[in-house]
């Protein structure tokens, strides 16, 4: 019998209305394909060419259950199996025969064209994990293999946020962490920063903070690399939100591998909700990985040609990579500096074909007061109009919606009192 591994998906129904839901990537496994037609072969290519499915080895062959069957008669089954099908009695035999082939745990997703529940409780009792309705998209083959690895009773999978300027100086930190400060209290979202410009980080500047280790420890020892190791390396902003600062010293070289971050980001999804990853303006190996790999991305451009230019490619780039993903956000910063020729957020969504989540004014009083004491916009003025904007890209990238405050009484000074005591 072919080892059950869950249920991925309810008995199937006409009626149920589609709900978006957040893939959580797939672990390192291998996956082998089985395709009775050419369209399905080539959505479950498109599949593997997903980032989600990045670090799964994906075969495909043509056969259906015939050949999946011979092909395991004298050779170890993967971890997973995907077996398009189009007859009842032929499948339901077929993964018969497949079981007395097939290795304890692995895991067999049908693809098939019959929406009947009898079958689809036939399927389960046999031990399939999923069966998915033809014809299927590269985003169903997708989801189908992710949802395995996410047994419903885990902690849910953190939602990685990466920022990034598309010029220097742009102000994507700033950016990065008012955002992550928004999505930690106004969200009330367990969130963490990590500081991925190790030379020249200012993370640890504007949340005030000076911790000995940072992310620095973790990618030059990845072998260290777990729950444990990761949780001594953060530094606790607020109750919500803290940070994987960077070092921000010249005493070593930090070149890369495009996979040096990996570890990293696995552990951190694997304990917090929300990560934002502020991303230097560099163009490297691992740069890249981490865009392509993010959840959800927010590129700063300010509004002249250079910025325009770039973030534009970066979408090209990114959208051309991610083809089932939603496209990147982007914003506005330092908007109406004095006697700066600027080019227009109208002629910035006409390039992109997409508008900007927000505009955000060059106010240099006030985020220079901020940078400078190391304190957030919302700690300096906790009614400035930034703040709003800060909180609906918190919201456009996570999907959530603003937590409401309880009211406070005349008795809550006391309360709090009596609770310290």
């Amino acid at each position: 019998m072919i080892s059950y591994a869950r249920q991925t998906q309810e008995e199937p129904s006409e009626t149920s209305p589609p709900v978006e839901e957040h893939i959580a990537p797939a672990p390192r496994v291998s996956v082998q394909a089985f395709c009775e037609t050419v369209e399905t072969a080539a959505a479950v290519q498109s599949a593997g060419e997903d980032r989600r499915l990045g670090k799964a080895h994906l075969k495909i062959q043509m056969g259906g259950m015939a050949a999946a069957i011979e092909a395991y008669r004298s050779a170890p089954t993967p971890n997973v199996i995907v077996l398009e099908s189009d007859t009842r009695n032929d499948l339901l035999a077929g993964l018969d025969q497949l079981a007395t082939v097939c290795d304890a745990g692995t895991r067999v997703v049908v693809i098939g064209r019959i929406n009947d529940v009898m079958l689809y409780r036939e399927l389960v009792r046999r031990g399939v994990s999923d069966y998915v309705l033809a014809p299927v998209g590269a985003i169903d083959v997708v989801r189908s293999i992710c949802n395995l690895f996410s047994a419903p009773e885990a902690k849910a999978v953190g939602r990685i946020i990466a920022v990034v300027g598309a010029k220097g100086g742009v102000g994507a930190s700033t950016i990065s962490h008012n955002v992550a400060w928004a999505i930690a209290r106004d969200l009330a979202m367990d969130a963490v920063v990590a500081d991925l410009d190790l030379a020249f980080g200012t993370a640890g500047l504007d949340y005030n903070q000076d911790p000995p280790q940072g992310i620095a420890d973790a990618v030059f020892s990845p072998d260290r690399v777990d729950t444990a190791f990761i949780d001594r390396l953060l530094s606790k902003c607020t109750d919500h939100l803290s940070l994987l600062a960077a070092p921000a010293t010249l005493d070593r070289v930090y070149d890369f591998g495009s996979d040096a971050f990996d570890s990293v980001f696995d552990t951190l999804r694997a304990t917090m909700p929300c990560i934002v990853l502020d991303i230097p303006h560099q163009w490297s190996g691992w740069t890249k990985r981490a865009l392509i790999g993010a959840d959800d991305i927010l590129i700063v451009a300010a509004p002249d040609l250079a910025n325009l230019r770039n973030a534009k490619n970066l979408f090209d780039l990114l959208k051309a990579a991610r083809p089932n993903d939603r496209p990147p956000l982007y914003c506005l910063n330092q908007v109406g500096v004095p006697k700066r020729p600027e080019i227009a957020a109208a002629e910035f969504a006409k390039a992109i074909e997409s508008q900007p989540v927000v505009s955000i004014p060059f106010e240099p009083q006030i985020f220079g007061s901020a940078a400078n004491n190391g304190q957030m916009i919302a700690e300096i003025s906790a009614n400035h109009k930034s703040i709003d904007m800060f909180l609906q890209i918190a919201q456009r990238l996570t999907g959530r919606s603003e937590t409401k405050k309880q009211k406070s009484s005349l008795l809550s000074p006391l309360i709090e009192k009596l609770r310290g005591k």
